[in-house]
């Protein structure tokens, strides 16, 4: 129920912006016609941007949550609402306009009582066009924090569950039809503009009464890329600090790929993350860890973190997420397969599943690997994470990249390959932390390195097979292995 209040919210308090600032705009172009094209124009330019790349820049200056979130949805719900209100006005034939002016109407009152009367059936076409528009593109703004029902979609995605999935589809699905409902029904009543803004003030009050009540201000806010992996972790340290220190600690998980987490740590939005030693050294450091063992390119990483970014990395956990290429048990024992460079054979026969990020990586990415072991596959596909293991289930790939502790290996019985030509760098995980919030509470560091050398491959393994596949909560399962440990 708080997904669907937090995406009702969303989507009205947008819509409600795109309304006062299109509808005047577009009624403004009808008075200034030679602007009209070239400001339409650029309402279009806005909607051709794609969405999880405004939601991603929107972090860079504003942060995460649900202002950046209606800010870019705003922008996305300008042009149906603003061409229609042009176009409204514009068409209404010029002899009604001469009428209404020979008859003493003012242009104000003229537009009043003429102009916006006679639109409105066309700008409410538009206002619910842009309903639409942004009840489906809301769901995407779980990746910046912003919540919604985007937040089930996402965690349905990850675990490759279609009940979570559906769950969110469903009644994004049925909250666009009832908006769109009620503002036909607008269409019709005898004052259509009134009854639409009573309709609208209405819900929005009702969507918003919850917000009026004060919510507990945190004091450290940790974040979390997508995956149950990061929220289990980043729940590991709340527990740990909470018990230790009278703090109130909020978990942001879910936010996205390493870019979005990591610009929300810059621009102070979060207060740490967990961060692995390849992904900072290669992807945040842009270094090569060739011929480096975990030791050296953890101590290269810390000091290259705080030299260029002035943040804190404290000391590693044991297990190491690093990279691996998977195929299933029968694929496997089909053709042979062993090592990575087993591959090579049947380049042209296999389908290759790679998420968007490895494909992405220059690194210890697809790029890497082709220049690694001299082979490319004649046919990849680009897929969410979430799907990879789907998508090998399912036999549209043969060949996913994987990380070595996810859970679906053990689901799907999958074979990791030997990476015989050691690509891969180690990932080993560790809180990365703002310099200033070390100085303001020092004793995180004992705390936050209570973990380090802690938890094998196995067990974050299992961790996370409870997260994906028993629907068990991330914070209990962090708490468990606390307490079972004797950490907590």
């Amino acid at each position: 129920m708080t997904s669907l209040w937090e995406h009702v919210q969303m989507s009205l308090i947008a819509l409600i912006c795109a309304i006062l600032i299109a509808v005047p705009l577009g009624i403004l172009l009808t008075r200034t016609q030679r602007f009209a094209e070239p400001v339409i124009g650029m309402a279009a330019v806005l909607q051709t941007i794609p969405s999880l790349a405004l939601l991603g820049f929107m972090i860079i200056f504003i942060g995460i949550g649900s202002i950046p979130a209606i800010i870019a949805l705003t922008a996305y719900a300008l042009l149906p609402i603003l061409r229609n209100t042009y176009t409204g006005i514009r068409e209404i034939d010029p002899a009604i306009k001469e009428a209404a002016t020979g008859m003493g109407m003012s242009p104000a009152r003229r537009l009043h009582k003429i102009e916006l009367p006679m639109a409105m059936p066309v700008v409410m076409a538009g206002i619910r066009t842009s309903m639409v528009l942004i009840v489906g593109t809301a769901t995407l703004a779980a990746l910046i924090g912003a919540g919604g029902l985007g937040d089930l979609i996402m965690t349905g995605i990850q675990r490759a569950d279609q009940m979570y999935i559906l769950l969110g589809a469903i009644p994004a699905a049925v909250l666009a039809l009832t908006f769109d409902f009620l503002f036909r029904w607008t269409e019709k009543a005898k004052r259509s503009f009134l009854a639409f803004i009573t309709v609208l003030t209405s819900a929005l009050l009702i969507v918003t009464l919850p917000t009026l009540i004060p919510a507990q201000q945190s004091d450290l806010t940790i974040g979390g890329k997508l995956d149950a992996e990061p929220e289990i972790l980043a729940n590991m340290y709340k527990h740990l600090i909470e018990s230790t220190m009278d703090m109130n600690v909020e978990v942001e998980a879910g936010l996205g790929g390493t870019d979005i987490v990591f610009d929300a740590l810059l621009a102070g939005d979060i207060d740490m993350y967990p961060e692995f030693t390849g992904t900072a050294y290669v992807e945040l450091l842009g270094q090569d860890p060739s011929d480096m063992n975990e030791e050296e390119v953890y101590e290269a990483t810390k000091e290259g973190i705080e030299t260029t970014y002035n943040l804190v990395y404290l000391e590693p956990m044991a297990y190491n997420n690093t990279y691996a290429l998977a195929v299933s048990k029968s694929i496997g024992e089909e053709y042979d397969l062993e090592t990575v460079s087993d591959l090579e054979s049947y380049q042209n026969q296999l389908t290759a599943g790679f998420t968007f990020e490895f494909l992405d990586r220059p690194d210890d990415g697809y790029a890497a690997l082709k220049e690694t072991y001299g082979f490319e596959f004649s046919d990849v596909n680009g897929l969410d994470s979430g799907l990879r293991s789907q998508a090998i289930e399912e036999g549209e790939v043969e060949v996913i990249d994987a990380y070595s502790t996810d859970a679906y290996l053990v689901e799907y019985d999958m074979v990791v390959l030997e990476d015989d030509e050691e690509l891969f760098p180690p990932y080993e995980g560790a809180p990365l932390l703002r310099e200033e919030v070390l100085m303001k509470y020092p004793e995180l560091e004992g705390i936050l390195n209570t973990l380090a050398g802690e938890i094998t491959d196995e067990e974050m393994q299992e961790m996370n097979y409870l997260v994906d596949y028993e629907d068990i909560d991330p914070e209990a399962v962090a708490l468990h292995y606390l307490q079972d440990k004797g950490l907590l």
